[in-house]
C-alpha cells in the first residue's frame, strides 16, 4: 500500500496545464518554504553524492552538505537545490548521467528504478545505500538519521530534528478531508487512515475526518462518503485541483457541493512535491498549512 502511495504521488509530479481558477484558493508552494540548514561541524565520509531516493537530496542539503551533491532526483524541487543536476528522466534513473558525475555515494530507496539501471550502477563499484522511506511525521527523524549516519554526521541529524519537534499547535474543531484527484486519469480518491495526510493534519491540531471514517489509506470518492464526513475544509494537491478544472470543476464531483467545504468554497492546496514529502521542509510547511486552514474555515 505504501508503494502504491508513492506511485500516486509521483504521478502528480508530471506536468498538467495550469488552470487559473486554482489560484483563487490558498496554495503553499516551494518558494514559500525555507529549507532548514544546520551546521554540526562534522566532516562527511563522502565527497560526491548522488541522491536518488525520494527526498534524500533535500535531507543532505538540510544536514549542511549541499556542496557535496552532484546529482538529485526529480522530486527534490526546493529552490535551494535548483543548481544540482537532475539524474532522472520521468522518475527513471539516467545511468550515463549518474556515472558521468563520478559519485562516491548513491542514495536510493525501494522505489528507485529501473532495476537494470541500478544493476549497472552497482557493477560500477560505486557505494550504493538504500535508505528508508517516510510516510508519516514520526518517520521523518528515522529517515534523516539514516542519511546522517551514512555520511557519518549523527550530530547534524539531532540538530535538524529540533526544527520539527519544537512546534506546537492549539487544538481545532475544524474537520478536514483530503482529496487525491487526477482528473485527466479519472482518479478521484478520499484520504483515509494511513494516507499520510492524517499524520500531517493530526500534527497541526485539526481533524482528518476521512481518517476517522475510512480504514484504508485511499477510497474511491462518493457522494455518500463525503456527505457523511461533512468536512469544513477540503485539502488537495495543487495539480490535483488543476486537473479537474479548478474550483468550478471540483464542485461538479459527487458530493462536493453538498458539504460545508464545497458550499463555501473552503479549499486549501499544497504543492504536489511538498504535501507528502515528509522531510526537512515539512517543519516549515506545517504552520503555513494550519494558518491557511484556519483562514478558509472562517469563510
Amino acid at each position: 500500500m505504501k508503494r502504491a502511495l508513492v506511485i500516486l504521488v509521483t504521478v502528480f509530479l508530471l506536468p498538467i496545464p495550469p488552470v487559473s481558477a486554482a489560484n483563487l484558493v490558498p496554495n503553499i508552494g516551494p518558494s514559500q518554504l525555507r529549507l532548514p540548514i544546520v551546521s554540526s561541524g562534522e566532516i562527511s565520509k563522502y565527497k560526491r553524492i548522488v541522491a536518488l531516493a525520494d527526498g534524500s537530496a533535500e535531507i543532505v542539503g538540510a544536514l549542511g552538505y549541499k556542496k557535496l551533491l552532484v546529482g538529485r532526483d526529480i522530486a527534490s524541487t526546493m529552490p535551494e537545490l535548483a543548481d544540482i543536476p537532475i539524474d532522472t528522466n520521468a522518475h527513471q534513473v539516467a545511468t550515463e548521467r549518474v556515472l558521468a558525475q563520478h559519485p562516491d555515494l548513491i542514495l536510493i530507496d525501494s522505489n528507485t528504478s529501473p532495476a537494470s539501471a541500478l544493476t549497472v550502477l552497482k557493477n560500477s563499484g560505486i557505494k550504493i545505500v538504500t535508505i528508508p522511506s517516510s510516510f508519516s511525521i514520526s518517520a521523518i527523524f528515522a529517515k534523516e538519521s539514516a542519511v546522517a549516519n551514512i555520511l557519518g554526521v549523527p550530530k547534524a541529524a539531532k540538530l535538524l530534528a529540533k526544527d520539527l519537534t519544537s512546534q506546537r499547535f492549539a487544538p481545532s474543531k475544524t474537520k478536514v478531508a483530503f482529496l487525491y484527484l487526477r482528473g485527466t486519469a479519472s482518479i478521484y480518491l478520499v484520504g483515509g487512515k494511513g494516507s499520510g495526510t492524517d499524520s500531517i493534519l493530526n500534527s497541526i491540531g485539526v481533524t482528518d475526518v476521512g481518517a476517522q471514517l475510512l480504514k484504508t489509506p485511499f477510497t474511491a470518492l462518493s457522494a455518500e462518503a463525503l456527505v457523511k464526513m461533512n468536512p469544513d475544509v477540503l485539502l488537495l494537491m495543487t495539480k490535483g485541483l488543476d486537473s479537474v478544472g479548478g474550483i468550478s470543476g471540483l464542485l461538479t464531483l459527487p458530493g462536493i457541493a453538498q458539504t460545508p467545504a464545497g458550499m463555501r468554497k473552503r479549499i486549501v492546496t499544497v504543492d504536489d512535491s511538498l504535501l507528502l514529502s515528509f522531510g526537512p521542509r515539512t517543519s516549515s510547511m506545517l504552520p503555513l498549512l494550519r494558518a491557511d486552514i484556519d483562514k478558509v474555515a472562517r469563510q
